[in-house]
């Protein structure tokens, strides 16, 4: 069927619709919906995490890889966990039965996050006899390093004289929201990390854990050796051994070495005996 307009002649769908019209609403469609494909959230494209959401190792396995297990039994070890909102309510007695005899909990990220299950975790680990510590993950694109440490004091993250209490960790790591350095140059990683170690100290009297990897450290910080003389070294690497250490660094004081153990999935190992442990938390 057709209809003569201004002297052309177009044809018609069996519905009387020029099919002119048809093709353009089907091409349209497809457009949109091509669109949807490449816009952010959508199932083509890469999701990132809601805020707050980061925990000790996220990008471990992602940028370093993943090897075996520690080999056979290390001597003078002692097996530890880390736990965030991500494990919930931790069931500690079945980890301090299976022989695990310290922890870390996330206390904090930027001066915008506090982990919902803080309060269970951190004193349901020193009821069971743990010797505990808390974590703060940093976001230096967010706030400075100053800021933050005193949000990580103000909300969990300060140390007592208990010999059971371990000094804060700093998890200074891979962005999970964006850039690996958060924008920043080595240099001003450098400053930010020293104003948070400097005012940790500040308000607790204690020198900061620093947490991190070798290949962050090395291409966030350009390898920087200056704080192994004071903070302790918690490394991350999922394989047989530590491996190499960051600049500063003679040994590693604690090493997450798996995000797949038992109960609890992150593992460490404390390089010493526990009496070594409570040594730390005496300061």
């Amino acid at each position: 069927m057709t209809v003569h307009r201004s002297g052309t002649t177009v044809p018609l769908s069996s519905s009387g619709r020029p099919r002119r019209s048809l093709l353009a609403a089907a091409g349209a469609l497809l457009a949109v919906l091509s669109l949807l494909l490449t816009l952010p959230g959508s199932a083509g494209a890469t999701d990132t995490p809601p805020r707050g959401s980061a925990y000790l190792g996220m990008g471990v396995i992602e940028h370093d890889g993943q090897g075996g297990l520690p080999r056979g039994n290390r001597a003078a070890q002692t097996e530890g966990v880390d736990v965030s909102s991500h494990q919930g309510n931790v069931n500690w007695s079945a980890l301090w039965s299976s022989g695990v005899k310290w922890s870390y909990v996330k206390a904090t990220e930027g001066t915008y996050y506090k982990n919902p299950y803080f309060t269970q975790q951190y004193n349901g680990s020193y009821d069971i006899g743990m010797v505990r510590g808390a974590y703060h993950f940093a976001t230096p694109d967010t706030a400075t390093g100053a800021a933050q440490a005193d949000y990580f004091v103000s909300n969990g993250g300060g140390w007592s004289r208990d010999g059971r209490t371990l000094p804060g960790a700093l998890d200074i790591e891979w962005n999970p929201y964006g850039d690996a350095c958060y924008g920043k140059s080595q240099s001003a990683m450098v400053s930010w990390i020293r104003d948070f170690l400097n005012r940790y100290k500040a308000r607790t009297g204690r020198d900061a854990v620093i947490y991190t990897s070798t290949s962050w450290w090395t291409q966030c910080t350009g390898n920087y050796a200056g704080f192994g003389a004071s903070s302790p070294l918690w490394i991350a690497r999922y394989n047989t051994t530590p491996g190499t250490l960051p600049a500063g660094w003679g040994f590693q004081t604690m090493w997450q070495y798996t995000s797949s153990g038992p109960i609890v999935g992150d593992h460490n190992k404390f390089n010493g005996a526990y009496d070594r442990v409570v040594a730390l938390a005496n300061g």
